[in-house]
């Protein structure tokens, strides 16, 4: 069996920055041990699979995303991964792709070399019994706030803070929690990381997921609908950020890097 793969850097208009996913676009599913060993084999932190939905079905594609260790609800730098793939390299003339997924049907639309993805919002909530070592696992940072929906959302004093903060991997995977920390910008509306050993991915460069809770979360304290975003991370990433409803847009740029091709033996 050959398969197709394709490794985009989503978030990002330049190579070697952004965050890298696994593209691999599928006739038919293929069994879940495979694709698990596939996105361990690649060692991305996402991989996305995607195959043509049923004839009739309200979406163009079902897509799946694994990490290394596991497979997630929502990936959203694997899902603009995969529209670049689409949009570009496979014949897609249909203004708009729907993706059906573990979290609903997802839009997705191009705008020049903009892509922009319609997801759920999730709204953090005040979490008011944080883990016992959740200071020492981010570093001994001073923390503002501390909130929950799907993941940790921590609240920092600045930028600088979130820039600075050197978390201890191994006392975040004993919390067993995803971790998103946050503050306002400099040169952008909010910043963040992500971390998530818990996934096997110690830390994100780019988390797409993440921003369907920062999103909503610094909509509501800016009182802001648009806004700019950056993560942190050594690769660093833009998202373009915009509250609608109950829904979140999340845009930005694709780089493509390479395509190749797996051969498995039966």
């Amino acid at each position: 069996m050959k398969l197709t793969l394709y490794q985009i850097d989503a978030f990002t208009n330049k190579l070697f920055s952004g965050n890298p996913a696994a593209v691999v676009p599928l006739d038919k599913w293929i069994e879940d041990d495979l694709m698990q060993k596939l996105a361990f084999e690649n060692n991305l932190s996402e991989t996305a699979f995607f195959v043509p939905a049923i004839k009739g079905a309200e979406a163009d594609f079902d897509i799946r995303w694994f990490t290394p260790q596991l497979e997630i609800n929502l990936c959203g730098h694997a899902t603009l991964a995969s529209a670049f793939v689409i949009f570009n390299y496979l014949n897609f003339n249909k203004p708009e792709i729907k993706f059906n997924s573990q979290s609903g049907i997802l839009h997705v639309v191009k705008e020049d070399q903009i892509i922009k993805m319609n997801f759920p919002s999730w709204k953090p909530d005040e979490f008011n019994d944080p883990p016992a070592d959740l200071k020492n696992a981010l570093g001994g940072v001073d923390i503002r706030g501390i909130y929950k929906s799907r993941d940790l959302l921590i609240e920092l004093i600045d930028e600088d803070a979130v820039i600075n903060c050197v978390p201890d991997f191994s006392l975040i995977r004993n919390i067993g929690y995803k971790i998103i920390i946050t503050a306002p910008g400099k040169s952008a509306d909010f910043v963040s990381r992500f971390f998530a050993p818990t996934a096997g991915i110690d830390e994100d460069p780019v988390t797409g997921s993440a921003h369907s809770q920062l999103i909503p979360f610094w909509s509501k304290k800016l009182n802001k609908e648009k806004m700019n975003a950056l993560q942190l991370s050594k690769r660093g990433g833009t998202i373009y950020c915009e509250q609608e409803g109950n829904r979140v847009i999340m845009a930005g740029n694709c780089a493509f890097y390479m395509k190749g091709e797996f051969k498995i033996e039966d």
